[in-house]
């Protein structure tokens, strides 16, 4: 896929906004505040079909009564997604659908401000850092990930309620450990992946031979369903006290390791940085190669925290893919 055009109504703070995108690279340029995101937002929703950063009420320019995004593409595909401030409805080459369908799925590899501070995150910045990521790979993922909040979300609802019974989270748990299991296994798959590739992909940007891999960390032991279960069952009473469940998947963690040492702390801020761009460097290679699709680059606002050598070596390993790039400043592509 390559986009065409995107155009915006009452999206965020655009009233109406039409972008024509190039084949290669297209610059977005602007001050802080202009909605610069909020494009990138739009082509991430009618592309992955959901917002990387909230909820469609949200989304929806205020005092208004709906948003319309509209994207079409080089081979004449028109992509249509409206919000009438209850429902959203997605139209593809006039197909209408309350979601994206997987083959309606197009990849994407976004790069936010905020994913250069990956390594000093919180465990859920990573989870959610590494959930986009394994969901673009693995409908599988994506599939069990989306079942399995909906069921941590009822089973905490039922643990808050002072008479509630035992028996009443059994169906809850059943489903915890059948899509739980599942995401122990695709994220162990994955990760093991990335780390074929991590310290080499690392090296050819900073030319240091460096050791660097990506830590799983979890409390499941392995990839039974009947022990998920068993160790739900058994936190019962502690889950009662806390009013929410305490084990599971939604608990798990990803460390970087440095020379033996957990990067955060021992890596420098350049050294950090140029992790982060092998495993942006290594996300869109397996996305290429497991899906035989040409991911779209979105990058938000990065190149302002990148010094030179980077954002040269970010250019050109994205050279034969579509970017789209915003910035407060105007910037060299001609690397």
């Amino acid at each position: 896929m390559i986009i065409k055009r995107i155009s915006l109504t009452n999206f965020r703070n655009q009233s109406s906004f039409n972008l024509d995108c190039k084949k290669d690279t297209t610059l977005i340029l602007g001050p802080n505040g202009y909605g610069k995101t909020s494009v990138l937002e739009a082509i991430y929703i009618l592309t992955r079909g959901k917002s990387f950063r909230a909820t469609d009420p949200d989304i929806k320019k205020r005092e208004t009564d709906f948003y319309r995004i509209e994207l079409t593409t080089d081979s004449g595909e028109k992509r249509v997604a409206t919000f009438d401030g209850d429902n959203k409805v997605f139209v593809i080459s006039d197909k209408k659908t309350r979601r994206l369908g997987k083959a309606d799925k197009y990849p994407v590899i976004l790069f936010l401000p905020s994913d250069l501070n990956l390594i000093g995150g919180s465990p859920s910045r990573h989870r959610d850092y590494f959930d986009r990521f394994f969901s673009q790979i693995s409908e599988e993922y994506n599939t069990s990930l989306s079942k399995y909040e909906k069921a941590l979300k009822q089973r905490n609802e039922i643990l808050k309620n002072e008479n509630m019974s035992p028996s009443s989270l059994f169906s809850w748990n059943i489903l915890l450990a059948k899509y739980g299991t599942i995401i122990h296994r695709v994220r162990k798959e994955l990760v093991d992946k990335i780390n074929k590739e991590l310290a080499d992909t690392y090296f050819s940007i900073a030319d240091k031979k460096d050791q660097i891999f990506l830590s799983y960390k979890t409390d499941v032991k392995n990839d039974s369903e009947s022990e998920y279960l068993k160790t739900l069952e058994s936190n019962l009473n502690k889950d009662v006290i806390l009013g929410h469940t305490s084990f599971g998947v939604h608990r798990d963690d990803f460390d970087f390791i440095f020379n033996d040492k957990v990067a955060e702390g021992s890596a420098s801020r350049g050294e950090g940085r140029t992790v982060i761009l092998a495993l942006k460097f290594i996300e869109a290679r397996m996305i290429t190669n497991l899906l035989n699709q040409k991911p779209i680059i979105l990058l938000d606002d990065v190149f302002s925290e990148l010094d030179e050598t980077r954002r040269r070596f970010l250019v050109k390993n994205f050279k034969d893919n579509q970017i789209i790039i915003t910035s407060v400043e105007k910037i060299k592509l001609d690397y």
